[in-house]
Order: structure tokens, then sequence, then C-alpha cells
């Protein structure tokens, strides 16, 4: 399953991932002008190393995130995370015009919503898909509790 996470990562990046990667860092670099604004621009370039190789890793909500990330979300919306989330859409849209794209257009659509507020998240890897096959019985799935 590494090897399909890889090859779906290497298609993304040279179809749509690179320019991705340019446009959240040069939010970040934008972001990182004033000093009171550096906190957008290390969250923007932690989504641009997150677009570039998005299959295997998803955000999660860092701990302690309170108020502020609330307030510098909203404040991001505003400024950048429309447009970002916007350029997500409209490839998502092209993507799943085909049926061998839309694996990678459902990607953009979540890196979307993760663009629209990316204050208080972390990036982190996704468990790998069990091997059911091989799971010793004859049930394909396991209740998660």
């Amino acid at each position: 399953m590494d090897t399909l996470r890889t090859l779906l990562n290497l298609v993304w990046l040279v179809l749509h991932g690179w320019m991705l990667a340019l446009a959240y860092a040069l939010a970040g670099l934008v972001a990182c002008l004033l000093v009171v604004t550096i906190p957008f621009g290390i969250a923007a370039f932690r989504l641009a190393g997150f677009v570039v190789w998005p299959f295997g890793r998803t955000t999660v909500r860092a701990p302690g995130a309170g108020v502020a990330s609330a307030l510098g979300n909203l404040l991001w919306f505003l400024v950048a995370g429309w447009w970002l989330a916007l350029v997500h859409v409209v490839a998502g849209i092209a993507f799943c015009l085909t049926v061998i794209g839309i694996p990678f257009g459902v990607a953009s659509f979540k890196l979307a919503a993760v663009g629209l507020f990316p204050l208080g998240k972390r990036v982190v890897e996704t468990a790998p898909p069990r091997d059911w096959m091989h799971a010793g019985s004859t049930v394909a799935y396991a209740t998660v509790r």
C-alpha cells in the first residue's frame, strides 16, 4: 500500500502539487514580512509541505489550540484562505472530470478545507490500511471503537 501512496503522491506532485506548494510558500513569505503574522507564515509553510505529499497524511487538531487559533483562522480566511481554497476546489473539479483523476479531486477538496483554516492543526501520518486478507479469519472488517 505504501507503493500506491508513493505513486499517487508522485503523480500529484507532477500534476498539481508543485503549483499548490508554490502558492502556499508565497503566502508564507508574504505573511513573514511582519513579525505579527509570522505564525501565519509558519502555518503556510507547513501546508506547503503537506500539499506536496498529501497521500498517507492528514491533519488533526493540535492540542492546546484555542481562541487565538480561531481568531487567527478568521483573519487567515479573509486574507489568504479563501483564494487558496478556491484553487483547490477548481483543481478538484478538473480532476474529477476523469475517472482516474477522482482520487486527486477528493484529495484536493480535503486540502481546500485545510487551506481555509490551517491554524491549530498538525500534519500527521495516517495509519496504513489493515491487510484484511491475512487477518486470520473470514471476517473482512473488524469493528473499530
